[in-house]
């Protein structure tokens, strides 16, 4: 058997050069792989993480965005007219469960508002739904009701 067949353990862990000890240490005498003068060659180094030399820092330089972001802002998920139209038959109530169904929302969407975009032919019934002026017009007047 050799010493280069050995086969590794798994999850070792290696001791870590112990540098700037002389020459027979073996890593290097002199300046012990940490080049010349400087700041990185002295013991105890350790700089900013965003240090940029003298420089005025990267985020520093950035331009700050002003505001902020509402954390509670209802975004609506929006279904027309048109798709109504399509997707439903005469008398069927519509509804987030229904909506769901025919996917014409995502599974997750909570908040849906119907628009105005599109002709509706058909009598529905919309259920606990937000609708724009033009599409509450254009229900009722296809003969349709708003609960």
């Amino acid at each position: 058997m050799k010493l280069e067949k050995i086969p590794k353990r798994k999850k070792r862990r290696y001791v870590g050069k112990r540098v700037g000890r002389g020459y027979g240490s073996g890593v290097g005498g002199h300046t012990s792989g940490r080049g010349e003068k400087g700041q990185k060659s002295r013991s105890g180094h350790k700089s900013m993480a965003l240090f940029a030399g003298g420089d005025r820092p990267f985020h520093r330089k950035t331009p700050k965005y002003r505001g902020f972001k509402k954390k509670d802002k209802v975004v609506y998920t929006a279904v027309n007219l048109s798709d109504l139209d399509r997707c439903f038959k005469s008398g069927e109530k519509v509804n987030i469960d229904t909506l769901k169904e025919k996917k014409l929302i995502g599974k997750r969407d909570s908040s849906v508002k119907i628009l105005g975009k599109g002709q509706l032919n058909k009598k529905i019934v919309v259920q606990s739904i937000q609708t724009s002026q033009s599409a509450r017009e254009a229900i009722e007047k296809a003969g349709g009701e708003l609960e």
